[in-house]
C-alpha cells in the first residue's frame, strides 16, 4: 500500500489515505507512457503548413529553350524549382499527425502515470479547498503552505468556478476533472493534487473515474 498524505489548506499533514497499488495496474508501465505522451503530443499538432511545389505554381510546362547550341545553360519550364518563382523542392502539404490509443490503453497509462507521482511522493490530497469568490492571493498563499506553487495538476470531483478562477492566473497550475485527466497531464505536471471526493472516487471506481481520460 502507498500512503497519500491528506493536508489542510495551511500545508499541516492532517492524516493519509491508503492507496493500493493494483487499482491503478500494480506497476508503472513506461513503454505505455512514452506511447501516450507521443500519441498526444502528435494529436496537437495542426499539419496546416502549405507550400506551393512545381506542379501548383503557375506558368507554362514548355521547355524554355533547346536544350544545346544556344550557349547558355540547360533549363527547363519557368516552374522549376531552380528558378526564381518557380515551385519548392518537396513542398509542404497538409496532413494528419495525429495518433490513436484504444481506450483501455490510454486508461492504463493514466493510471501508471498516477501511480508514478504516488511511488515518487508528489501525489497529495488537499483538504478544505473552498472559496466564496475567486482569491488569487489566497490561493498562492495555500499553494506556498503546500509547497506545490512551482507547478501542480489540481483533480477535483466537480467543476468550482471559483476555485478555477482563483487558480487560473498562477504560472504553471492547472485544474481538470479527474474523469478528464490523461497521463500527459499527469506528468508534466511537478505535483498531482487531489481533492478528497476526487481520491475517493479514483479509489472507489477507477474505471469511471478514467472515462474520459484521453491521450
Amino acid at each position: 500500500m502507498i500512503e497519500i498524505p491528506v493536508l489542510d489548506i495551511n500545508g499541516s499533514t492532517i492524516r493519509s489515505e491508503s492507496l493500493d497499488p493494483a487499482l491503478l495496474g500494480g506497476r508503472v508501465r513506461h513503454d505505455l507512457l512514452k506511447q501516450a505522451v507521443v500519441a498526444y503530443q502528435a494529436s496537437r499538432r495542426q499539419g496546416t503548413a502549405v507550400t506551393k511545389g512545381r506542379g501548383v505554381v503557375q506558368g507554362s510546362s514548355r521547355k524554355l529553350y533547346r536544350q544545346k547550341g544556344t550557349g547558355r545553360s540547360r533549363a527547363g519550364n519557368l516552374r522549376t524549382p531552380v528558378r526564381v518563382g518557380g515551385g519548392r523542392t518537396f513542398a509542404k502539404i497538409t496532413r494528419d499527425y495525429s495518433k490513436t490509443l484504444p481506450r483501455k490503453m490510454r486508461r492504463l497509462a493514466r493510471n501508471s502515470a498516477i501511480l508514478a507521482k504516488a511511488m515518487s511522493g508528489t501525489a497529495l490530497i488537499l483538504e478544505g479547498l473552498k472559496f466564496e469568490k475567486p482569491q488569487t492571493s489566497a490561493m498562492a498563499a495555500i499553494l506556498d503552505a503546500t509547497k506545490t506553487r512551482r507547478g501542480a495538476l489540481l483533480a477535483t470531483a466537480s467543476e468550482d468556478a471559483n476555485i478555477l478562477k482563483s487558480l487560473r492566473n498562477i504560472p504553471n497550475m492547472e485544474m481538470k476533472l479527474v474523469a478528464d485527466v490523461n497521463a500527459y497531464d499527469v506528468l508534466r505536471a511537478r505535483h498531482l493534487v487531489f481533492t478528497p471526493e476526487a481520491f475517493k472516487s479514483l479509489v472507489t471506481d477507477p474505471e469511471k473515474a478514467g472515462a474520459s481520460a484521453e491521450a
